[in-house]
């Protein structure tokens, strides 16, 4: 019952959140983040009402999405770094995308999206501290790749995506993401499939719902640090 109960509690408290920071009622998504965690956790979160599970590995994201195909209405979110030689695979398995930082990404994922399947929901991933050991596109860069990623047939731009360096104060989290809110609403002004702002973990869900959030990335406390066996 450990995972029912964290997910309630999760919920519980971004629904705390959204009425501090006068967000409205179920305007910040939960995605659950369920990378090394066995098929028997998703399955039970599943059970809690969880459709949203975020994976960082590419051949466990679509070996889960494979084993668990029965659960129609899953939606899968990459949110890990991307190598060209496993865009296929991603395109193949993945609902959502949320680590498109380049040209050469973006176009093998629209041209290896199935046929038969629906344009691949992207975010642009943007380094938003300027870590140099980060994966994502600068702000400064952000109008280039958005173009290039509206070119492309079979991906559909959502939003933005980041992961910002650590702060231990509020104050220097709002900080840091005001920028990025500004670039997202500056976005959402000008495209209407732009609805989605992917940031916020469990150490600055905070700070991130305060600051625009639509979608929060919570992983340990839902599952647990150790591993399922």
């Amino acid at each position: 019952m450990a995972i029912a109960e964290n997910i309630s509690q999760t919920k519980q408290q971004i629904a705390q959140l959204e009425q501090a920071y006068q967000r409205a009622e179920h305007s910040v998504a939960l995605l659950a983040v369920s990378k090394t965690k066995p098929i028997s956790a998703i399955e039970e979160a599943y059970a809690q009402g969880q459709r949203m599970f975020g994976e960082n590995y590419v051949q466990e994201a679509a070996d889960k999405s494979q084993k668990l195909a029965h659960l129609t209405d899953i939606e899968w979110h990459f949110i890990g770094p991307i190598q060209s030689n496993k865009t296929r695979t991603v395109a193949e398995s993945m609902n959502w995308v949320h680590t498109l930082d380049r040209e050469k990404i973006a176009t093998r994922l629209s041209e290896q999206r199935p046929a038969d399947l629906p344009a691949l929901n992207v975010c642009i991933q943007v380094n938003i501290s300027g870590e140099a050991s980060k994966s994502g596109i600068l702000l400064t860069e952000l109008d280039t790749l958005v173009e290039i990623v509206n070119n492309q047939p079979n991906l559909i731009l959502r939003g933005l995506m980041a992961i910002p360096a650590p702060q231990t104060s509020l104050e220097d989290q709002l900080a840091t993401y005001k920028p990025l809110y500004q670039a997202y609403q500056a976005l959402a002004e000008k495209y209407d499939t732009i609805d989605t702002l992917s940031i916020g973990m469990s150490g600055d869900m905070e700070a991130a719902i305060a600051s625009g959030s639509s979608m929060v990335r919570i992983g340990t406390a839902i599952f647990g640090a150790r591993d399922y066996t």
